[in-house]
This record gives structure tokens, sequence and C-alpha cells, in this order.
């Protein structure tokens, strides 16, 4: 069984600074570290690959630098990797994205066929939870969206089931495969790596890909093949400190329903 799992580098959103004069997000003010929903898509890649053998393989799209994000999962326990890096990638909306991963899945399953993509539910820097879908549509894989526990796996029935999570609750899906998964966080906990993982992450190379190694249309990537476009980006205004109110019970108690009857008439009005 071959599990593909994609993977994106961040910056950690608990550092992240916005720059004032762009009203864009400052990445060099923030550590990059691996999205943590796929970190966990990593992590049950691995727990399958254990449980019914086959090979985990990573594949990521970003600058140089985002090979190590490669390197952090087969620290995790990964066994390749791939980065898709070309400067006419920069600026992909996630439609963009999704067709760029797609095209080197498609090349890594010239070679070897994958039987399941794994996707964390979506990327912290966006939240947009639309390119693991995406990729599903261009490589025509059933999709099961927001999955924290996959029940079984049968390699001989060729099928998967997994619980999806929903407002209400969650259902129990089956599906054939291939197919691709995006996950919860709640679909496992991240253990820590062997130190065997460890030596190997730090002398690994993944390959990497650029335009030049697959058959796509340049309409279809980077700001040409994005519809959609940030404007802006600016934080939330900062809320004021709030008003201790000091004296007896009663004149406490007294003071809070004033002010709560002011915010009311306030707002009626």
């Amino acid at each position: 069984m071959h599990i593909m799992v994609c993977v994106k580098q961040v910056p950690d959103t608990t550092e992240v600074k916005m720059d004032p004069k762009t009203n864009t997000l400052d990445r060099s003010s923030a550590s990059a570290i691996i999205n943590p929903y796929d970190a966990h898509a990593v992590e049950e890649a691995v727990r399958l690959r254990k449980e019914y053998g086959g090979k985990v393989s990573v594949i990521s799209m970003g600058p140089p630098q985002a090979q190590e994000v490669i390197k952090k999962c087969i620290e995790m326990g990964a066994d390749e990797g791939y980065l898709l890096s070309d400067r006419t990638f920069a600026g992909s909306d996630t439609l963009a994205t999704s067709f760029i991963i797609s095209m080197g899945i498609k090349k890594v399953m010239e070679k070897d066929p994958v039987d399941l993509v794994l996707c964390g539910k979506q990327a912290i820097d966006g939240d947009t939870a639309q390119v693991g879908p995406g990729i599903a549509c261009r490589l025509g894989f059933p999709q099961l969206t927001y999955v924290e526990k996959i029940e079984s796996l049968d390699l001989e029935k060729n099928h998967i089931t997994v619980h999806r999570k929903i407002d209400s609750g969650f259902e129990v899906v089956r599906s054939s495969l291939p197919c691709l998964i995006t996950v919860e966080k709640s679909i496992n906990e991240i253990s820590y790596s062997p130190l065997p993982d460890m030596i190997k992450a730090a002398r690994y190379r993944p390959a990497v890909w650029g335009i030049g190694d697959f058959q796509s249309d340049p309409a279809q990537i980077g700001l040409k093949g994005s519809p959609t476009s940030v404007r802006s980006i600016f934080p939330p205004p900062q809320r004021s400190g709030g008003e201790i109110l000091k004296g007896s019970n009663r004149e406490v108690a007294k003071k809070l329903v004033d002010n709560l009857k002011g915010g009311i008439l306030r707002w009626q009005s």
C-alpha cells in the first residue's frame, strides 16, 4: 500500500505579525513549522503503514526552504518526499495550488500507484479547507473530509471505512480505494520520533521538481491560474480594557445593572 501525504510549511501563527504598511502577513517575523493538521495526517499515515505495510510518501509545494518540512516528515517516519518548487508557482491560490500538487502526485503515480492520499483538514495560514478537496477532484478520487477516525482498511476488498465529524456527532462512511482523506487533529496524538528517523531526516534530501518536470498548462498555475486574490489583510482592532467595579456588593451590583441598561439603550438606538 502506498500512502501519499500532502503537507505545507506555514508560519507559526502564535508569532506572526502584520506589516502595517502593506497590510500583509510579515512571514519573516515568525518561524516556519509544519502545518499542524498535516502533522496529524503524517502520523496517521505512518500508523497505517505499520499496521498494513507499504510505504509513506510526502509532497509539498513551496520555496526551496520548504525542504525542511519534508525532512520533518521523514523524522516522523515517512519514507520519501517530494518538493514542488518553482518561481512560476508563486501567487497560486487554492485552485492553482491543488492543480500543481495533483500534477506532482500524478507524476509519482507514473512509477508507483497511490492507494490513499491524506491531507490535513486545512492550513492554519489560510483556513480555507479547499486544497484537499481540490486535489481529489483533479485526481478523480472520492473524498472523505473532516475525518476523525479511520475505523478499518480492507485491502482485499479495496475499501476504507472512516468516521466523519459533523455538527451533531459523526457519520460512518465507506469508500473505495484510491481515495483522498482530510483529517482532524483529533484523529491521533503526535508521537516522539525515534533516533534512527531523526538521523535519517538530518541527512535526507527530497526530490525537487519544477515546472519543467510537468506537462502542465502555464495558465493554470501561479497568478495566471488564480481567479482569487487577497486585496488586503488586517488585524482586528484591539479591544479596550474592561472596567473594574469597586465598592460593596450592593454598589457593584447597581453599577453593573446601570451599565447593562446603558448598553441596551445604546444598542436599541
